[in-house]
């Protein structure tokens, strides 16, 4: 089995220790690195590939934010889930805009981060309700706007991608969705592809920031 080469970045060696402990006896993760700050994180990866980063985002030198930002730049295949103290709309969407795959708070329980490695390591995204809460709330303060998006969504998306969107953005998996719609994994992956090509979106996290503003999730 291939192992999946993992990079902690966080300024607290408690919490890089924490973290080592509770993917000690991983048999999908290699820890292969740990990085007090961002740039000492991206200088690690530009000696040894890395397939998934545990990242913080309050950091000395560079935070968690802007290494994101260039390890998705520099290293796209790269997938990062931010761990973080904080559960404001600002660093969770700031996180999102980078390029993350996921977040969750350093407070959940190791069950949560197990499932949060598993889901990307899947391809998937992975966002806790709590953190999913202060996304959907972010983009779901105007009525008015998303009543006049939704008129312009109507015309491009198919009733059936619609369907598959607004089940997306309520954090099912893409065997979950072809289970609810009588459909194969395989045909939710093309649903997938085809709203990000007519969306002009670039990942899941974008179809959700999509389908909340334009009042899918909800339907």
């Amino acid at each position: 089995m291939h192992l999946v080469k993992l990079l902690i970045v966080d300024d607290h060696k408690m919490i890089r220790h924490g973290l080592r402990a509770m993917l000690r006896n991983s048999e999908r993760v290699q820890i292969v690195g740990e990085a007090d700050n961002g740039q000492q994180a991206l200088e690690f990866m530009a000696d040894q590939p890395v397939d998934l980063t545990l990242m913080d985002i309050d950091m000395p030198v560079l935070n968690g934010i802007e290494t994101t930002r260039r390890i998705k730049q520099d290293y796209p295949t790269t997938k990062v889930l931010a761990l973080s103290m904080h559960n404001e709309e600002e660093p969770i969407i700031g996180m999102l805009q980078a390029g993350a795959s996921g977040y969750i708070l350093k407070t959940s329980e190791h069950k949560i981060l197990i499932e949060a490695i598993n889901r990307l390591l899947q391809g998937e995204h992975y966002f806790p309700k709590e953190v999913a809460a202060v996304v959907y709330q972010q983009f779901s303060r105007s009525k008015a706007m998303q009543h006049n998006h939704s008129n312009a969504f109507a015309k491009e998306l198919s009733p059936r991608e619609t369907e598959v969107l607004r089940l997306i953005a309520q954090e099912y998996s893409n065997p979950e969705i072809a289970d609810k719609l009588f459909i194969s994994p395989r045909t939710v992956d093309t649903h997938r592809y085809n709203l990000l090509q007519k969306l002009k979106l670039k990942n899941t996290a974008g179809l959700v920031k999509y389908a909340v503003k334009h009042n899918i999730a909800n339907l």
